[in-house]
């Protein structure tokens, strides 16, 4: 395997590192950082999070699909699907050559046109054991970007299926990581997984665990997001609580909780502590940047600018922690804001479409909280910031000399 499978790169830092920085580089966010994370201008003021954009697993995946394209420059390279959420950052690829296989209609991806003189980068998120299985029948060159938060989760769901506990995963089970992290438990035999979105599926988990019955409904209920052949009876019986690395922290914990509250109903303290087990599974960038955003609120902003790609799940998680306390526009990048309009281009917590929202930077705002995703490049993040001062009506070039 160690001849078309790579996993630590190529040794190429140094070729690319002017490629990145153009790419991805902002001064200004630079300048802001090394203010204290907060820059004034006129009458406006942006506090910027400690914490945002790239995290470590972002950074290793777009730069080793950057030495991929540079190790190998006659070949063709496919990507499987997003590299990370953030439109800037994949369209860069597809603009070096990098040809992205999306998925089909049914959610499965065609591997048929790859050959075995072609070079494949598996995403940050990873992929599905099924895929990986096909790529390697293939024969081709395999650069594995899977971050190691997220193969933190797989050995712990491995773990799981091992000793014959069901894997329930909080997570979003069309996300590409959750989907990965399931087919973990089912390479082994008698490997089983539940997917629960929120507190409130968890919860019907606990209901059936504590209380019995409905064991068919639940079944019908969970049938696409759980193992083939889950029965309830038996396969809620031992539990091991994971989740996708970049779910809100709090809730993940909080499922937890609850999942074990119900395996105490059902069989008691001492038996429970058997059949239980948990971990925090949650990836350090993620929760250190919903601390950081956090840490903003309490020092006080007006409003809160999240950006970051509208499919990222950890800007959405993002975006709904700053909702709860302030006004929130989650843009994708700065062409989301007509400063000459005072206007903003956004996706509402919860929805699923783009709103424009007018006058949302009106005089009374002073103080403008800016984060972005882990998968956000600074330069986007510069972007934003200048085009906030704009609709101020403030010049940072002529302002900051």
């Amino acid at each position: 395997m160690a001849d078309t499978y790579y996993r630590k790169g190529f040794g190429l830092k140094g070729e690319i590192h002017g490629t990145l920085v153009s790419d991805y580089h902002s001064a200004l966010v630079d300048e802001v950082r090394a203010g204290g994370s907060s820059l004034t201008a006129g009458d406006l003021t942006i506090r910027l999070a400690r914490e945002f954009g790239f995290c470590y697993g972002v950074d290793r995946a777009v730069e080793y699909a950057y030495e991929t394209r540079a190790k190998f420059p006659d070949r063709r390279i496919f990507l499987v699907g997003e590299i990370i959420h953030n439109p800037h950052v994949n369209a860069k690829l597809e603009a070096t050559g990098i040809v992205i296989i999306r998925r089909s209609e049914a959610g499965e991806f065609d591997f048929s046109g790859v050959t075995a003189d072609d070079a494949v980068i598996l995403p940050a998120f990873g992929v599905t054991k099924a895929a990986f299985d096909r790529l390697r029948a293939v024969g081709c060159v395999l650069v594995d970007t899977t971050c190691g938060s997220v193969l933190n989760v797989w050995k712990r769901v491995e773990s799981y299926a091992r000793d014959g506990f069901t894997a329930v995963i909080h997570g979003k089970y069309q996300h590409e990581e959750t989907k990965a992290t399931a087919s973990q438990a089912t390479k082994f035999p008698g490997g089983r997984y539940i997917v629960v979105r929120d507190m409130a599926e968890a919860r019907e988990l606990c209901e059936y665990i504590g209380h019995g019955g409905g064991a068919a409904a639940l079944q019908q209920r969970f049938r696409v997001v759980s193992s083939p052949g889950f029965e309830p009876e038996r396969d809620l019986a031992r539990l091991g609580v994971a989740n996708q690395t970049t779910m809100l922290s709090g809730e993940s914990l909080a499922i937890a909780v609850e999942l074990r509250k119900a395996m105490i109903t059902r069989y008691g303290e001492a038996e429970a502590a058997q059949r239980f087990r948990t971990f925090d599974t949650i990836c350090s960038a993620t929760q250190d940047r919903q601390d950081a955003v956090l840490k903003l609120l309490e020092d006080g902003v007006d409003v809160m600018v999240v950006i970051g790609g509208y499919n990222s799940s950890n800007t959405n998680h993002l975006a709904a922690l700053c909702a709860k306390r302030v006004p929130t526009f989650h843009i994708e990048d700065s062409s989301g804001l007509d400063s000459a309009a005072c206007t903003v281009r956004h996706k509402p917590v919860g929805a699923h479409q783009e709103v424009r929202t007018a006058g949302w930077l009106g005089a009374d705002v002073r103080v403008v909280g800016v984060t972005a995703g882990a998968s956000t490049p600074n330069n986007k993040v510069g972007e934003t910031i200048e085009r906030i001062f704009a609709t101020r009506g403030i010049d940072l070039a002529t302002a900051l000399t």
